[in-house]
């Protein structure tokens, strides 16, 4: 089973950087795409950044300029640069990764979740 294992959170000033990286281990046979949602208290998972297995990348409005989303497929990795924080940007960062994985004899989908990671812009 493949897991997602996130690191690189915690507390930053507004104006401040944050990288935060998630990998991707286990049975892959290839992952699509990968990518990092935020959640706030109270209020639905929003999507962040996502990336093809092509490096196409999609950001929300609120982060074009700031974030950068980018991924090393040999290692199964994807990695969210943020610069400029915002106090609005504190959340918890989940990373997702669609993947392929190899079942005994079989390939199969599955949509796998980091474990999260807190970010907090604060002063």
């Amino acid at each position: 089973q493949v897991q997602l294992v996130e690191s690189g959170g915690g507390l930053v000033q507004p104006g401040g950087s944050l990288r935060l990286s998630c990998a991707a281990s286990g049975s892959i046979f290839s992952i699509n795409d990968m990518g990092w949602y935020r959640q706030l208290p109270g209020k639905e998972r929003e999507l962040v950044a996502s990336i093809t297995s092509r490096n196409v990348t999609n950001y929300t409005d609120s982060v074009k300029g700031r974030f950068t989303i980018s991924r090393d497929n040999a290692k199964n990795t994807v990695y969210l640069q943020m610069n400029d924080l915002k106090p609005e940007d504190t959340a918890v960062f989940y990373c997702y990764a669609e993947t392929w994985q190899i079942l005994g004899v079989k390939i199969e989908y599955f949509e796998v979740w980091g474990q999260g990671s807190l970010v907090t812009v604060s002063s």
